[in-house]
Formats: structure tokens, C-alpha cells, sequence
């Protein structure tokens, strides 16, 4: 009887209530998120309700979960935890029900949208080049005008790849790009204050006010003299040091001069790469060897460096040798730049360095030999395939892929390799294919270093005539827009059939910007493109890589775009910004030079997008002085 008592109540009053019991067991999971992060901004019982209530709640939320992707690489806790989540969030705000008040579900806290739950699966669907962009603007402190660059990345990437939004007001698809780039892209993280308020709109600092803080502000001024006074002293020592350090440094650049003059390899700042990177240097024998002792029919390119030759390593794969000539032991500085700069940068349409070679001669016709071993590239450069005769000549689709990889590798070289570097010598025959005829950009022998915070460089001007920028061949001012302008030459170029440069009958030079340019202002745009060539593509599409090229190879700098840009309206479509007028011809005949000064008001071209100018990133300038060897003007 005793024990039915207790059976009976088991089943009228324990039973019914196990279910939910069950479900608490299931549910009680700590927490991952930090919630403790918003504590300051939801303790302030001053900070008003309003209508806006449900928005500053959902974006502290993302907050969280830009923490908690930064310290796990998942964009969500798991989904046994998201009651207790919701409390431990609620327990921010206990007078106001978050998940009643403004149609929450208890689910959301942990789902997604398009399946995306961690970091490395986000990034697999987010092209490099859109990411690179993302990191470029968004990677500072976003206090200021730095926050609007960056959210303006956030939300070109947001329309473009992210359109699913099965999930609403947590955790949609717009959530994904402000939560990456808060944990990954900033590397302040999203804790922050510039951070939190620029991508959260949220306030982390106490904002309690009264005496505690005007005794607050006191100390802060105390410490602020005290620190002046300090850093005042510091920068007195600081700048005596600096003095002694460059005179020690200028002494050694001496040095090591003297070092080269005399031949010394362990100088020349080759000995080091072997130690600091994965490069083979290779015996002169070696190379004697797989190029058959440098062989005529091995010969696959020639110039004012030298020649360039084929053959096989030992493992059987087929490489490139190039092979400098008139070389010295003060030449070596000339070489080490070349392969400093190859080495340091890894990207698909770079040419990859394999190794190197640096002998001193045994014999005296021999003489020193500097070479650079990289991979053999079979469909040779842009410029074979344009200008030499080749059997078939290059489809659309192929113009167009070589196009797109081009402006990826500078767009590498620009944003992407730190310091940025610009390559100086962008033509159509540095411009190498592989057997999938994608771009490999080479030749880095001119390539320069852009020491951070410089908007450009005062340098002896070298190049190639027909594809340096008006601004670098007239003052030799160097920025990465002179490397666009040259890029904007060799589009036309793969468009046109035409020659950068070329000689008129009566010897007077012609360029291909100018002659495109005024193809496009009188409405003939797609007069540009070659005839017959293979597989045209839609006159759409061929009007917009014109205009692009047109635009890229504006006289007038602050009228190009970067190269970033212009990858960017390769792989979209984003329309092309209006064409701003320019000035006559800068290879001009007396007719032209009339024209423009008879001529009353100016022109411009028109798209879709409207009339807009590409302003530099920049409004302080400083100049360095040059480094390097150059290799001459126009080399």
C-alpha cells in the first residue's frame, strides 16, 4: 500500500513536469559568449528607451559573436546553449524582455544563413581580392574618416555574395561581414571603442558622469602633462640616437660598397637568402649543364638585362634561366634587388623564383655570373602573342582572363605584399603565360619598395617609352598609379592589336592612349577593339574593358583608379565612373595644340555611374630619395 501511494504520486505530479525538466537539463550549458563586454553600455539607467531599442540590442549581440568568432573561429555557440545565452544576455537588461519585445526566437542565437558556421568557410566563399579589401580598409584604428572606407568595403561585400536571408534580424546574411571584420580584418578586435563604434554603433566606454568623473578627467590631465613633460625629454634623446644611428648607417652603406667593388659575395646580402627562405642556390655547373652550356636553341627571350634560357633541373622539371650580363661584384646589388623582391612575394600571376646563381669567374672569359632561376612559362609573354607571329592569334575569353590575372598580381604588389611595391615596368612582354595561359607578372628588376606612409617617391625616372606615366616621365613622381597607367596601356594594347607606341609615316610617334581616347570621345568605342578577333565577346562587355583601359590611362593621376578597383570592376558589374576630359594629346601636332585653345568649354564622357573622380588616398606627400640602381631612362 505504501508503495502505491508513492507510485501514485510520481505519476500525478512528477511525470507531467519531467519534460520540461528534460528540457532545462538540456539547456544548461554555460554560455560561450563574454556578455560581460556590453556591461558598461546596458548598466548606464540614464541611456533612454526608444522605438531603436531592438536594433542597439541586436547589434550588441554581434558584437558577442564577433568576440567569440575571434577566440574560436565560429560564428555561433552551439545550439544547446542558446537558452542560457539569451539569459545571460537578458540579465543585461532585465526591464525589458529581449526575445518577447522584439520577436526573437530562442534558435537564432545560433543559426546562420547559407550555411556558413566558421571562419575558414566564410573565406572559402569570399574571393581573396574582395577579402584583401575588406583587410586593406578596415585593418586601422576606425576612429574618424578610416570608419567610412571601411564599411563601405563591408557593404559592397554584403551585396555581393552574401543575398540569403533565410534567417531574420540575428543572425541574416548582413551579419556575416561586420562580424568578420571586427574579429579577423581589424586587428584591434571588436572590444575596441573605435571598432565598436564605427561597425556596431555602440559605445563601450562608461558613460555614468558626475564627480567621479570630473576627478577622473583631473587625473587623466595630471598624467597627460606628466606624460608630455616625459615624452618631450624622450624625444630629445630620442632624436640624438636617431643622429648617431643613420651616421652608423650611412657608414656602412659606405662598407658595403667598398665590399661589392671588391667582390665579396657575403655582402651582398645573397648569402642570407639561402639561410632565410626556401630559395636552391644553384652551382654555375649546374646551370651550364641543364642549358646545354647555355645554348642558341635554349635561347627563349633576350634584353638589355641579357638573355633568358630553358632547360631542365635535375627532378625534370623545366625551368627558366635568366642570365644577366656585363655583371661585376658591384653589379650584385642590382641582382640582389631583383631576387629580394621575387622572393618576397607569393601570389598565382607572380612568376615564382625558384633559386639563384652567383659565381665568381675561374676563368677570365667567364667573367661573374648572376642568374635567377624561375619557373619556365610555355605560352611565352602577352607580347608574342600580340605582336609576333603566332599561329593563332589570342580569342576574347583568353584576352580577357589575361586581363583579370594581370590586375590581380598588381593589385598584389600594390595592397596585398607589404611594403607595397611597385614593379615600374608593366609592358606587354613582362607579362608571361603558362600552359593555362594564366598572367604571370615578371621582370622585377626596376620593382621599388614603398616605405610606409609615403604617397609616392621621388626617383630617376626608367621604363619603357610608350608605357610610363606622363607624371613619372615628366617630374619622376612614382606611385602605385603609374604601374595603373602602364597596366591601362598594355589593356589597350590586348584590345587593340596596336602597339604602345608607334612611328607615323612622316616619323612623328603616336600613342595608343591618345588614339583610343579619341576614339572613345567621339562615340566610336568599340572602334578600339581588333578586327577578327576569335570568339568576340558582347559589345557590353568589350565597351566596359575599353573604357576601363581608357580610364586607367588617364594623363592626370588623380583620375585613375587603383588596381584594386579595377579588379574590382573586372569581377562585377559595377559600371565604369565618367571619363574625365583630358588635356590635347601627349604626343601632340600643332593642329591639336590649336584646337584646344580655340576650343570654348570642355567635355566629358558619360556612363551610368555618373561623373566621379578617383582621388588618392592621401593628401600629404613626401618624397624619398632614390635607391636602388635604375637602369636607365626608358630603358
Amino acid at each position: 500500500m505504501f508503495l502505491n501511494l508513492h507510485l501514485l504520486f510520481f505519476l500525478f505530479f512528477i511525470l507531467p513536469s519531467f519534460p520540461s525538466l528534460l528540457a532545462q537539463s538540456v539547456d544548461v550549458s554555460s554560455c560561450p559568449l563574454n556578455v560581460s563586454i556590453l556591461r558598461p553600455v546596458f548598466s548606464d539607467s540614464s541611456r533612454p528607451r526608444s522605438s531603436m531599442e531592438c536594433h542597439h540590442i541586436r547589434q550588441g549581440l554581434r558584437l558577442l559573436l564577433s568576440d567569440y568568432l575571434r577566440r574560436t573561429g565560429y560564428f555561433f555557440p552551439p545550439a544547446n546553449t542558446s537558452e542560457s545565452c539569451w539569459q545571460s544576455y537578458q540579465s543585461l537588461v532585465p526591464d525589458f524582455d529581449i526575445r518577447f519585445s522584439c520577436g526573437f526566437q530562442t534558435a537564432w542565437i545560433s543559426q546562420g544563413c547559407m550555411n556558413l558556421t566558421t571562419k575558414v568557410e566564410f573565406e572559402a566563399l569570399i574571393p581573396n581580392t574582395t577579402l584583401d579589401d575588406v583587410v586593406s580598409n578596415c585593418n586601422q584604428s576606425l576612429q574618424g574618416s578610416a570608419c567610412a572606407s571601411c564599411t563601405t568595403s563591408l557593404s559592397n561585400l554584403q551585396t555581393l555574395y552574401l543575398t540569403d536571408n533565410s534567417t531574420a534580424n540575428v543572425s541574416d546574411c548582413s551579419a556575416y561581414p561586420s562580424i568578420y571584420a571586427a574579429a579577423v580584418a581589424n586587428y584591434l578586435g571588436p572590444t575596441d571603442e573605435g571598432t565598436a563604434s564605427c561597425i556596431f554603433s555602440i559605445q563601450l566606454s562608461d558613460n555614468h558622469g558626475g564627480k567621479g568623473k570630473s576627478e577622473q578627467r583631473g587625473v587623466i590631465l595630471g598624467v597627460l602633462i606628466g606624460v608630455g613633460v616625459s615624452l618631450v625629454v624622450l624625444i630629445g634623446g630620442s632624436w640624438f640616437v636617431y643622429s648617431k644611428y643613420q651616421d652608423s648607417k650611412r657608414q656602412k652603406g659606405r662598407d658595403r660598397i667598398r665590399s661589392l667593388e671588391m667582390g665579396s659575395l657575403g655582402s651582398s646580402g645573397l648569402a642570407s637568402f639561402s639561410e632565410s627562405t626556401h630559395l636552391v642556390k644553384f652551382t654555375f655547373d649546374e646551370i651550364k649543364e641543364a642549358t646545354r652550356n647555355f645554348s642558341r636553341d635554349n635561347m627563349i627571350g633576350k634584353g638589355g638585362y641579357g638573355n633568358v634560357y630553358k632547360g631542365y633541373l635535375p627532378d625534370g622539371s623545366e625551368v627558366a634561366f635568366k642570365r644577366f650580363k656585363n655583371c661585376s661584384a658591384a653589379g650584385d646589388a642590382n641582382f640582389t634587388h631583383e631576387v629580394e623582391v621575387i622572393a618576397s612575394v607569393r601570389h598565382v600571376n607572380l612568376v615564382a623564383l625558384r633559386g639563384y646563381c652567383t659565381a665568381t669567374p675561374t676563368t677570365p672569359l667567364e667573367g661573374h655570373q648572376r642568374i635567377i632561376v624561375c619557373d619556365l612559362m610555355k605560352n611565352g609573354s602577352l607580347h608574342d602573342h600580340l605582336f609576333d607571329s603566332m599561329e593563332r592569334r589570342l580569342s576574347w575569353p583568353l584576352r580577357q582572363k589575361i586581363a583579370l590575372g594581370t590586375a590581380r598580381g598588381l593589385a598584389y604588389l600594390h595592397y596585398g605584399a607589404q611594403p607595397a611595391i611597385i614593379h615600374r615596368d608593366i609592358k606587354a612582354s613582362n607579362i608571361l603565360l603558362d600552359e593555362k595561359f594564366e598572367a604571370k607578372v615578371a621582370d622585377f628588376g626596376l620593382a621599388k619598395f614603398t616605405p610606409e606612409g609615403m604617397t609616392h617617391l621621388s626617383t630617376r625616372v626608367a621604363g619603357t617609352k610608350g608605357y610610363v606615366a606622363p607624371e613619372y616621365a615628366l617630374y619622376g613622381q612614382l606611385t602605385e598609379r603609374s604601374d595603373v597607367y602602364s597596366f591601362g596601356v598594355v589593356l589597350l594594347e590586348m584590345l587593340s592589336g596596336k602597339k604602345a607606341l608607334t612611328m607615323s609615316d612622316d616619323n612623328q610617334p603616336s600613342l595608343v592612349a591618345d588614339w583610343a581616347w579619341s576614339l572613345v570621345r567621339n562615340g566610336r568605342t568599340l572602334d578600339v577593339i581588333e578586327d577578327g578577333m576569335p570568339e568576340l565577346g558582347p559589345p557590353e562587355v568589350l565597351e566596359k574593358y575599353v573604357l576601363i583601359a581608357v580610364l586607367c590611362s588617364h594623363p592626370e593621376l588623380l583620375c585613375r583608379p587603383s588596381m584594386d578597383q579595377v579588379v574590382k570592376m573586372f569581377e562585377t558589374d559595377i559600371s565604369v565612373p565618367s571619363i574625365p576630359e583630358r588635356p590635347i594629346p601627349l604626343v601632340a601636332h600643332r593642329s591639336d595644340i590649336e584646337k584646344s585653345i580655340s576650343s570654348n568649354g570642355s567635355s566629358q564622357l558619360s556612363s551610368s555611374a555618373g561623373y566621379r573622380t578617383f582621388t588618392y588616398e592621401s593628401s600629404h606627400h613626401s618624397t624619398s630619395k632614390e635607391e636602388g640602381i635604375s637602369s636607365g631612362f626608358f630603358e
